[in-house]
């Protein structure tokens, strides 16, 4: 009996100080306080700069970070793989920028779409560009880490192969393409134009084929970001401008790279236009004079994949305004001369958030 007694006043102890507890914590002296505190801790702390985690990738803090691959050739096509923070700097609309982030990039993963150009103008390239494609992929795709997808064009653009970190798939994928013959020819031997924007058969809309990967398939992948285009850069029915379709792969943040190639007779290959699309986002064209030659070039296009830095850095101008700001990575400690020979690649600019 004592000892359910000893209990029971125990158990009144307790529940009378549990009672106290909660009438101190409504009481307005501690609710002021409380408030204060609150007021405390929603104040602005000063922004601090990014950090990295144990595996050096970045942290974003505050303002999104951009992020720049960029590579440096000199005069004889040598890349400069011993480069520091030190060595460059970064200006954004002429301002220059704190680097926050600077390496060589080795092993980001790499998500690339393939456009092959199945107009006339490639009827005979065609085969090779496929078997040299495939040899292509098979060397830089690393299976279960990069993604690759095969996209056909000539007046429409053609899904073969989505995204997948299979190469045989690829493979496969490239050698179920096919010439597309245009339809009958018309009353003065040319083709027959689209009516109000009918059927484009025939044609090769270059820009749209280039501007759909950019915003329907590749805008929202994580990674490095790559088209490799086949083509002889003839465009006859895009509905946009090269400009247009620039605009598109900088907002999706795709560097474009291209084997500039066409059959003999065919009007050769517009050199400018595929020069300007691709070194516009950061890549480069590559025109091999022969068949024999496609092994070469696509070996040229793997070097350039293999040899990037990555800067990134916070702009200083941090306004959501929509606005296309103009990107410059530069080399210091670099003669006039020195700098003169050598040749920075990077895409020349991005567009800020809006809103």
């Amino acid at each position: 009996m004592k000892s359910a007694i000893r209990l029971r006043f125990a158990w009144l102890a307790f529940a009378a100080m549990v009672a106290a507890a909660m009438l101190y914590t409504l009481t307005p002296t501690n609710s002021v306080s409380a408030q204060q505190n609150k007021q405390k801790e929603q104040k602005p702390k000063e922004q601090q700069p990014p950090k990295k985690d144990a595996e050096g990738e970045t942290l974003k803090i505050g303002t999104q970070l951009v992020n720049v691959l960029f590579s440096v050739q000199d005069k004889q096509n040598r890349y400069l793989n011993d480069l520091k923070q030190d060595d460059i700097e970064v200006l954004e609309n002429g301002q220059a920028q704190p680097v926050f982030v600077f390496k060589r990039e080795l092993d980001l993963p790499l998500t690339m779409a393939i456009l092959v150009d199945v107009s006339g103008s490639e009827q005979y390239t065609l085969p090779l560009l496929k078997d040299a494609g495939g040899r292509f992929v098979e060397s830089v795709v690393r299976t279960g880490k990069d993604t690759v997808s095969v996209i056909k064009f000539e007046g429409e653009a053609t899904v073969m192969q989505n995204l997948t970190s299979n190469p045989a798939r690829v493979r496969k994928a490239l050698e179920e393409i096919a010439f597309t013959a245009a339809p009958p020819g018309g009353v003065f031997g040319g083709t027959t134009p689209p009516i109000n924007g009918g059927s484009r058969q025939g044609g090769t809309s270059l820009y749209d084929s280039v501007s759909a990967t950019c915003t329907d398939m590749l805008a929202r992948e994580p990674g490095r970001k790559t088209i490799i285009l086949l083509t002889d850069g003839q465009d006859t029915t895009s509905r946009i401008k090269l400009d247009e379709a620039i605009n598109e792969a900088l907002r999706a943040e795709v560097v474009i790279y291209s084997i500039g190639i066409a059959d003999p007779g065919f009007g050769g290959v517009n050199e400018g236009v595929l020069k300007k699309l691709c070194e516009s986002t950061g890549g480069r064209a590559v025109f091999p004079k022969r068949h024999r030659d496609l092994d070469d070039a696509f070996a040229q296009l793997e070097q350039d994949l293999r040899q990037q830095y990555l800067l990134a850095y916070e702009p200083k101008n941090d306004t959501s305004d929509g606005t296309f700001r103009k990107i410059e990575v530069k080399l210091k400690n670099k003669t006039d001369k020195e700098a003169k020979e050598l040749k920075v690649r990077h895409r020349k600019g991005y567009y800020a958030p809006k809103g």
